[in-house]
């Protein structure tokens, strides 16, 4: 397992836009997922320790989140021949149990995680309601195990001050994971 941060943010790269079947049967655009304020794509997978560590917060901050009119969405880029855990079968499995407030989708291809740039999981885009790329960073101060409650929600916070204002804040700490398991 390869630990992996994500890039310092591209402030205004405007969102890529993608068609990708979600574990509910349905096919989601880009423009399905999108909020009135904006929306947080997060790439994740079911077999990532640092994901498990926060996938509970996950749930709770995309659902106070679309309070704000943020919508989000979870996107599987993963090589599930390399991790039996990220099949879609197990994604569906996950997203069930932890109820989860988002569309959950599978990049099979991988081409969305590449066009993204997405390189780890969890890594977090935060957009505004233009499109425009306003956040890069992490959920909290969780690693490999979850911070304590009482930590400052990084992600919650940027993505509050985006819905408010439009614009993400200018210092951002990078999120950090496991690389994402490319095809060969």
């Amino acid at each position: 397992m390869v630990s992996l941060q994500t890039p310092v943010c591209d402030f205004g790269q405007a969102v890529r836009d993608f068609v990708l079947p979600g574990v509910d049967g349905r096919t989601w655009t880009m423009r399905d997922c999108m909020g009135p304020h904006g929306l947080l794509v997060m790439f994740i997978c079911n077999h990532c320790p640092y994901v498990k560590a926060v996938l509970d917060r996950i749930v709770r901050d995309t659902a106070e989140l679309r309070e704000l009119g943020v919508n989000s969405v979870a996107i599987m880029s993963n090589d599930p021949n390399q991790y039996e855990e990220d099949s879609f079968e197990n994604m569906r499995a996950i997203a069930e149990r932890m109820e989860f407030p988002f569309p959950y989708l599978l990049d099979e291809s991988q081409a969305v995680a590449k066009d993204f740039g997405a390189v780890c999981t969890p890594d977090f885009f935060g957009y505004n309601a233009a499109g425009e790329l306003q956040y890069r960073g992490r959920l909290d101060e969780s690693r490999k195990q979850a911070a304590p409650s009482d930590v400052r929600r990084d992600l919650f916070e940027a993505m509050r001050q985006v819905a408010e204002t439009g614009r993400g804040p200018e210092e951002q700490i990078p999120s950090m994971g496991c690389s994402i398991k490319w095809k060969e």
